[in-house]
């Protein structure tokens, strides 16, 4: 099969292979939402995909109605049951993953390069909590005062409220997904309407694999469908997975009823690289801040702080990197780097950039949108700024595009203080050969997931993940975000009679 787009638009194989079905409730597949009317734009293209009316809050209701019905059944089901189960499942995510490709790529503009890989991530998932489903037990606690015997048992919360992001939704629906339902709760989870393909075809997943119906609810929509999720009595906590400023509406929203949240918000992660570093592997792997994900990823790291002796060379290293890049058509088998998710998305880009060069920023390479064959889509090339002042507007936003800023730092304190001036703290990225420096520096990052000489690779569903301080709370992985789905309960037992 070509994957590749014609530029007259949306017109190739995958356009009849996209998933049918924006709302899954219960045991019905449904083709149509009572909400608005959503026409999907490609942004390769500008082309639309597909339109189809989205979930409403009325449809949220009924969700959460049969996710609570489930509830019990599932709760009461056993480990091993709800493991094999999730087995099942991450096998299905592999066997169907050359599908599932193409449906990453039309969503959101990831390159067809990255599909397979978002595939056998989700399916790791789905694995390693399925290996946990069985093994959630509590702990006795000594006690004294009198006999007693004294335990703690872990329970599920009951129904999850799950709101995703656009530019990664398979792999953050996973992410709390596996956890989730290890652990003994129902789903209601929302679909972004920016991208909504890859979550629909698991929901979808998920019911050929045989959970009960009602264990995972699917509802496809945009800001209406997420507050009605977040004010909702019947769900008993939201994981969100998004910006800052839509987490603050969630948290006021959520305080009326006490529910509880967990966040995993945006970033602004810095990259310390010192002059003891493999220069040209610190520069790929800084270089891929711009590139993860079209430059659009959380823990993207943007922010490079590198010490002066070595700042122009690497920042001439970097430039030449980035001139190998291929953007383009995500499609195509060779592309590195695509779009942006949208106009808006690429105008507000710009504006923080021309700001930045304006500000005294010296622009290394990029900062134009691609014209010629690509100027119906949102394409930014990778852009370097270079001499950016630390407190500048472009060094402390996330920006959220293919633009990495760059500063330099003179001693060890001084990179630690620039890394550690910004409102978020999600990643940070050091590199460095001393061993005893990267055990000092990474000890005094304020982020929730530091790399020493890596770039992505601790992205792994053995670890824990989250951030500090605007860039949210809470953990997904490992133990620690098995957790996060569970409730804690203190059982006393009077032995004197």
């Amino acid at each position: 099969m070509s994957w590749r787009v014609r530029h007259m638009g949306f017109q190739h194989p995958v356009a009849e292979q996209l998933p049918l079905y924006p709302v899954i409730i219960g045991d019905a597949l449904e083709d149509q939402g009572c909400g608005e009317m959503l026409a999907h734009v490609y942004p390769g293209t500008g082309q639309v995909t597909r339109r189809f009316r989205m979930a409403s809050p009325a449809d949220v209701d009924r969700a959460v109605v049969a996710a609570r019905a489930a509830q019990a059944a599932w709760r009461a089901l056993p480990g091993d049951k709800r493991r094999d189960l999730m087995f099942r499942l991450a096998a299905l995510i592999e066997e169907q993953a050359s599908a599932m490709t193409p449906l990453l790529t039309a969503e959101n503009g990831s390159i067809i390069l990255a599909g397979p890989h978002m595939s056998a991530d989700a399916a790791q998932k789905f694995r390693y909590f399925g290996g946990w489903a069985d093994k959630i037990g509590g702990r006795t606690v000594a006690t004294w005062g009198g006999p007693a015997h004294d335990y703690v048992s872990y329970e599920p919360y009951g129904t999850i409220g799950v709101i995703v992001p656009w530019n990664g939704p398979l792999f953050a629906a996973t992410m709390v997904l596996a956890p989730a339902l290890a652990a003994g709760n129902c789903i209601v989870l929302k679909a972004p309407d920016l991208a909504p393909y890859s979550v629909m075809r698991l929901v979808e997943l998920i019911r050929q694999a045989g959970f009960p119906p009602g264990v995972v609810n699917l509802v496809t929509g945009g800001a209406d469908v997420g507050a009605a999720m977040v004010s909702h009595p019947g769900i008993d906590k939201i994981e969100f997975i998004g910006s800052g400023a839509t987490a603050r509406k969630i948290l006021a929203s959520a305080a009326e009823t006490l529910k509880p949240v967990g966040l995993e918000l945006g970033g602004k992660s810095a990259v310390l690289v010192f002059a003891d570093a493999d220069l040209q592997g610190a520069a790929k792997r800084g270089l891929s801040g711009a590139v993860s994900a079209n430059g659009q990823g959380c823990v993207n790291g943007t922010r490079l702080l590198v010490e002066r002796s070595i700042y122009e060379p690497y920042v001439q290293m970097l430039s030449a990197m980035a001139g190998h890049i291929k953007v383009g058509d995500p499609f195509a088998p060779d592309t590195i780097m695509g779009p942006v998710i949208s106009e808006a998305a690429l105008a507000r880009i710009s504006g923080l950039v021309d700001r930045g060069v304006a500000g005294g920023g010296r622009l290394v390479t990029g900062g134009a949108r691609l014209g010629g064959e690509h100027e119906a889509g949102t394409f930014l090339p990778i852009t370097i700024l270079a001499d950016i002042a630390p407190e500048s507007e472009i060094a402390r936003t996330e920006i959220f595009g293919p633009v990495l800023v760059v500063t330099p730092f003179d001693t060890e304190e001084e990179a630690v203080a620039l890394a550690n001036d910004s409102d978020y703290g999600l990643g940070a990225y050091i590199h460095t050969s001393n061993l005893a420096r990267a055990h000092r520096v990474a000890g005094q990052m304020q982020a929730g997931q530091v790399q020493v000489n890596g770039s992505g690779e601790a992205m792994t569903p053995c670890v824990p993940f989250g951030g500090m301080k605007q860039s949210g709370h809470g953990r997904l992985g490992g133990m620690e975000g098995l957790r996060e789905f569970q409730q804690v309960k203190n059982i006393w037992m009077n032995l004197q009679g």
